[in-house]
């Protein structure tokens, strides 16, 4: 099979290579995909990049990246059912802790990690589902029913939050977000009801002032650590930031005073690790909300295979709209 693997760190375009590698083969419990698109993401690229705190070589000696994805399962290993043979699926934590993700024609993985596609969603968006789609749903849901509060989600035109837009709204929530000033116009059309730039100097009052003076209940947040000061301004009091992202500050100074005498939460997502139960309930959010028509997820851009250091450097570029994805056939 054709697949872009690296094995030291460095610029896309200098350590990504595409070559013919074995076609993997289904182990017990696991099911081989026949790979239709890759989702790109900005994880994925930091970590060629070499870009992760005390990381000083890749875990593997060879690694084809990119944890996200979509296709056709061609064969199953023992202990699968063989009904799933031909099943559209899409894929999560395709390369998280392994060596071998969706950067390929071909993937073996856990068959739990294979989600059956409802009909109605193309392949391209489920490719998008694994980082972005499930980000967003934890983000909105983690903490419970949202119908009624005021939700804040900031970086709303992004990939995780224009999801997360869709979902709240759906959900019932009162959404304010935060963007570009390019790009409101798409973050109301999302299903926001106040859209502000991020840089305006006014935001905590503009933000409070949308509230009623009431305060915001969740805060998806996608820069914490930038953040943290406006969140202690806005929120209201026994509110959640549910903090997904800090990559412009990764070890923030905290106004604690204002988080405890409004007894802040933080709950701080890594969907990577989230436990079973709480995914598979994620997931069956995510997908109601896909065959409602409540959420439609936005492809930015597609690449080639052989571009995939053109897709990871898309994915890192400022303003682009949607998710990334490579074509495999």
């Amino acid at each position: 099979m054709r697949a872009v693997s690296y094995s030291q760190f460095g610029p896309a375009d200098e350590v990504l290579a595409l070559d013919e590698v074995d076609t993997p083969k289904p182990g017990p419990g696991e099911v081989l995909v026949r790979l239709t698109f890759s989702g790109v993401n900005p994880s994925d690229a930091k970590a060629r990049a070499g870009g992760r705190p005390g990381v000083t070589k890749p875990p593997f000696d060879r690694i084809i990246p990119h944890s996200d994805g979509a296709g056709v399962i061609e064969a199953v290993g023992d202990g699968v059912d063989r009904t799933r043979i031909g099943e559209r699926v899409w894929i999560w934590n395709g390369q998280w802790q392994r060596a071998f993700g969706t950067a390929a024609e071909y993937i073996a993985l856990p068959q739990a990690q294979a989600v059956p596609l409802p009909e109605a969603v193309s392949l391209e968006v489920g490719a998008s589902l694994g980082i972005p789609g499930l980000t967003a749903c934890q983000t909105v849901f983690g903490g419970g029913d949202v119908a009624g509060k005021t939700l804040l989600i900031s970086g709303g035109a992004g990939a995780v939050g224009h999801n997360a837009v869709q979902l709240a709204a759906w959900a019932g929530a009162h959404v304010i977000a935060t963007c570009s000033a390019g790009a409101m116009d798409r973050v109301r059309e999302a299903g926001a009801a106040h859209v502000f730039d991020y840089a305006d100097p006014d935001l905590a009052a503009k933000i409070v002032d949308t509230t009623g003076g009431q305060g915001v209940a969740r805060a998806i947040e996608v820069e914490f650590g930038v953040n943290a000061p406006l969140l202690a301004q806005v929120m209201a009091p026994l509110g959640t930031i549910a903090a997904y992202g800090s990559g412009k500050d990764m070890a923030p100074a905290l106004p604690f005073g204002p988080y405890l005498f409004k007894a802040l939460k933080i709950d701080i997502t890594l969907i990577y690790i989230l436990p079973l139960p709480e995914r598979q309930a994620i997931i069956a959010k995510l997908h109601e909300a896909l065959e409602q028509g409540a959420l439609r997820p936005e492809i930015g851009a597609t690449f080639p295979l052989e571009a995939c250091a053109q897709a990871q450097d898309a994915v890192m570029t400022p303003g682009r709209a949607g998710a990334v994805l490579l074509e495999l056939g």
